[in-house]
């Protein structure tokens, strides 16, 4: 298994704990199904699902800017 690093800010860093811990998560557990959900798309199907994803979350990124 490969690990990696990401940075965020402070802010975001304590909006996806709070996600997280309202799904009944870990923050890392989070990530990880998000990044399951968006690599597990058909490649065909990459553009459309990273629009999905980012409308689906637009009010959640505009609240961790």
């Amino acid at each position: 298994m490969t690990t990696l690093t990401l940075q965020i800010d402070d802010a975001k860093a304590v909006a996806l704990r709070e996600k997280a811990k309202r799904a009944g998560l870990e923050a890392e557990q989070l990530l990880a199904a998000s990044i399951d959900d968006l690599i597990g798309q058909p490649d065909a199907d990459y553009d459309e699902a990273v629009h999905r994803v980012l409308e689906k979350n637009r009010e959640l990124y505009r609240r961790l800017a």
